[in-house]
């Protein structure tokens, strides 16, 4: 499955379709900043928090039931996979962590993001999930104010690609802080939220952060 539908909103470029089809003809970004399936569905399923998750975790549209290739996260600019753990990537020194705050017993206290940058490992401490006014739907959303950390790893980036998109968060944080992200999702009901999400940052747009106009030509794509 190749581009079903684009929306230009914003500095963004938003593609509903599968990325591993999509994403090797758009050539290279200036960074990757994304939240991939990382393949524990079934796990998750059969813990009772998520069991009513069937669908979206491993149910029958097959979500989260095996991680992406490898080669999705093996590139020459700057990458950051949340999940990395469970990746089976390269060892690497610059692992980013997201410490939870107030999570119960049974939950992980952090995740981690594997790096293919040379750093010291960095932590980022916040609440256990997305805030309640940022939740749309997606069971494994992360916090916008996380994904924003995220891309201070990546300051000279312009050009950032997220594979697997979601409901946006990697989109509306790249809109917030003058980034332009191709971000590509294959579920039509995570697509219209993103579209919703970026929309609406596109629309009370930071005034400490100068609007851009122009979008980076990616390497590889016409236009």
């Amino acid at each position: 499955m190749g581009i079903v539908k684009e929306e230009r909103i914003g500095n963004q470029r938003l593609i509903l379709g599968d990325s591993l089809a999509i994403l090797p003809p758009l050539g290279a970004f200036d960074a990757m900043v994304t939240d991939p399936p990382y393949g524990i569905g079934d796990i998750m399923v059969g813990s009772g928090h998520f069991a009513g998750l069937c669908k979206r975790m491993g149910g029958d549209d097959g979500w989260d039931k095996e991680p992406p290739p490898r080669w999705v996260f093996e590139n020459e600019y700057p990458t950051i996979a949340w999940g990395g753990n469970y990746l089976g990537l390269p060892p690497s020194r610059g692992w980013l962590a997201w410490v939870k705050s107030r999570v119960a017993p049974t939950f992980a206290t952090i995740e981690l993001a594997w790096t293919n940058m040379d750093f010291n490992a960095k932590h980022w401490i916040g609440p256990a999930g997305c805030p309640q006014d940022e939740k749309a739907g997606h069971p494994t959303q992360k916090p916008l104010a996380l994904m924003v950390w995220c891309l201070g790893f990546v300051p000279n980036a312009k050009s950032v690609v997220d594979p697997f998109a979601g409901s946006g968060t990697t989109a509306v944080a790249c809109q917030r802080v003058g980034k332009h992200c191709t971000a590509i999702e294959r579920d039509p009901d995570y697509f219209a939220a993103m579209c919703k999400r970026v929309d609406e940052a596109a629309r009370q747009p930071d005034l400490l952060i100068p609007e851009t106009r122009q979008a980076p030509t990616q390497t590889g794509f016409d236009l």
